[in-house]
């Protein structure tokens, strides 16, 4: 029997485009020399036959349409991730990164951390090296965020920052070159171009592949960006390079983009339509992460619930989609191909020792198929993130969500019948757009009826390009925003802690993250609720070796036994500045933490 498996049976049984404008393109061309005499008379006929060989002789060495733009035909997976071809007017020596040392910083979601973790696989193969320190880099990437104008901002902060490390850099080094990378790059790309000189590159979601020659192209000192959206692009041939060598667990991006087209998200404009990767090469990856001995993997996409692998033909048959109960979408309803259920039962099957997460679904993609598999398979935490971001029936109309208040309520309890004891969590935006102080009530009234686990609360902040920016008013003053905000998070915190307090008492199955940064003798982990465990570094009885006692080590599950009263503390989202009262425990975001005290420990490995 698996470990695992084993520890969750005690558990139970103790109950518990390249823009080509800013492009600098360097044609190589080749000229055609004459063979003729210095004193033989040119021959008109002669000359322009010549002219006509020489201007072929360049157009056939010179840059297609198709560095240029992207190829409309149907999708295809690229079969290699070796690298191609270089462009007709660069070298192929100049896309090495000639051991160049590269700082990358991510900022935003978890789909961040993996686009970084790909742009980093690319850059490697092409020779680049990974550096921790930001003094002694050549090439300094950001990876951005624009969900909310404070993440803008903080990139904008961090570029003042970097300008003077880049003005102060000795002449005798090569010269620095920053980059941005991902949604801030793609929706703000001509104001940071022109407003920040210093910016060298700008790379969108879909164009990391290209991140070579943008680089080759700003050894030149021009400005080189490449923001195109893709249809097809998932990086399904490109195995992302884990950013922390001692980690127990990795993100794998199933899907990209969105179709949702929400008023108030950035998101569809940013990273594009929504596109999946196919099975096979999902599991591949989570194959190779098994054998890295990772124990927990978390399926990302802005929606990542809908997944829908379209790759193989045999299976684009007309069956239709099945949505949760009472809600609806704002797009023709899709037909065919491979469903979230299908890839959520291969991926638990690749190894019964490692837990499955997944982030962020829509509550319109939770059928019945995808609780029943939640609920039967050991592997597959108990936790689903639910984003409700209103209470009120009125807001979520306005926000085009495609449910009531009613349906999701509906929809919490149908999920809490169908998986006892799951643990939710939830968005909820504070001050969108018409929303008044009934509304506000509607919301705060949800929070204490479904008494989530974990909550991210955000006052709204309206992005350019959203249906909202252009067919709604942000008539709500800031004061109001984040004086909603703060009753949010009282209530949230307050509910939370009464959710929570059911932990105390039980066992609970932790998956060992590491030494804790509250105190060095405690270790962290996260039980299968994604609530992270306080526990002491101490002895403990090794059930694969009766009567051996030893230490927990990262990757290993422990079972903590009697948390008790009084020590459970809940910490969340906070913005703008709101923080809790939380005394000496770290204040990290959109964290509930269980700290226990030894009365039993037990190891499984």
């Amino acid at each position: 029997m698996h470990s695992l498996q084993c520890a969750l049976q005690v558990q139970r049984s103790l109950r518990w485009g390249p823009m080509a404008s800013v492009s600098w393109l360097s044609l190589r061309m080749c000229t055609a020399h004459s063979s003729l005499s210095s004193t033989t008379c040119p021959n008109p006929e002669r000359q322009e036959d010549g002219a006509r060989k020489d201007f072929s002789s360049r157009l056939a060495t010179g840059p297609t349409l198709q560095h240029f733009l992207r190829s409309a035909s149907a999708p295809q997976e690229k079969l290699s991730s070796e690298m191609e071809d270089p462009p007709p007017y660069l070298m192929k020596d100049e896309l090495l990164g000639s051991q160049r040392k590269v700082y990358l910083e991510t900022y935003g979601c978890q789909m961040n951390v993996n686009d970084t973790e790909i742009a980093w696989s690319i850059l490697q193969k092409s020779g680049y090296l990974r550096t921790s320190n930001l003094q002694e880099a050549d090439v300094i990437l950001l990876v951005t965020c624009s969900i909310r104008e404070k993440a803008e901002q903080t990139i904008w902060n961090r570029l003042h920052q970097l300008k003077v490390l880049k003005t102060r850099r000795l002449r005798s080094r090569v010269p620095l070159r920053i980059g941005i990378l991902g949604c801030m790059a793609e929706r703000l790309k001509e104001e940071i171009l022109n407003r920040e000189k210093m910016v060298d590159v700008l790379a969108g979601p879909d164009a990391y592949r290209d991140l070579p020659r943008l680089l080759a192209v700003a050894e030149s000192g021009q400005q080189a960006a490449n923001v195109l959206l893709s249809l097809d692009e998932t990086y399904a041939d490109v195995m992302p390079v884990q950013t922390s060598p001692s980690a127990t667990s990795a993100f794998v991006s199933i899907m990209r983009g969105c179709d949702n087209m929400c008023t108030y998200c950035i998101v569809p404009f940013t990273r594009g339509r929504e596109r999946s990767r196919p099975v096979a090469s999902i599991l591949e990856e989570v194959r190779k992460l098994s054998e890295q001995g990772l124990k927990e993997v978390t399926l990302l996409g802005q929606n990542v619930n809908s997944f829908r692998d379209n790759s193989e033909i045999q299976f684009n048959n007309a069956a239709s989609t099945n949505l949760s109960r009472g809600f609806t979408t704002n797009y023709k309803t899709k037909q065919g191909g491979l469903r979230f259920a299908h890839l959520l039962d291969q991926v638990s099957r690749v190894d019964p020792e490692m837990r499955i997460r997944f982030t962020s679904p829509h509550p319109k993609d939770f059928p019945d198929e995808v609780l029943q598999l939640i609920h039967e398979r050991e592997n597959i935490c108990k936790q689903i993130h639910l984003p409700a971001q209103s209470g009120s029936s009125r807001v979520l109309e306005a926000m085009r969500r495609g449910y009531s208040r009613e349906a999701y309520v509906e929809l919490v309890h149908h999920i809490r019948e169908s998986i006892p004891g799951v643990s939710l969590s939830s968005d909820f935006i504070a001050g969108f757009c018409g929303e008044t102080e009934e509304d506000h009530v509607q919301t705060v009234s949800l929070l204490r009826e479904v008494q989530y686990n974990m909550g991210f609360l955000f006052a709204y902040s309206m992005r350019q390009k959203t249906r909202a920016y252009h067919r709604l008013k942000d008539d709500v003053p800031e004061e109001v925003k984040l004086r909603r905000l703060e009753e949010l998070i009282t209530v949230f915190r307050e509910e939370a802690t009464k959710a929570n307090q059911t932990s105390v008492g039980c066992t609970q199955l932790v998956l060992v993250e590491g030494l804790s940064k509250r105190s060095a003798t405690d270790l962290c982990g996260r039980n299968d609720g994604n609530l992270k465990v306080i526990f002491p570094d101490a002895e403990m009885e090794d059930v694969n070796n009766p009567g051996h006692r030893v230490r927990a080590q990262p990757g290993d599950y422990v079972l903590v036994q009697d948390y008790p009263e009084g020590l459970l503390r809940v910490l969340l989202s906070w913005e703008d500045g709101l923080r809790a009262d939380l005394g000496s425990l770290p204040q990290q975001e959109g964290e509930t933490l269980l700290v226990t005290e030894e009365r039993g420990m037990k190891l499984w490995r």
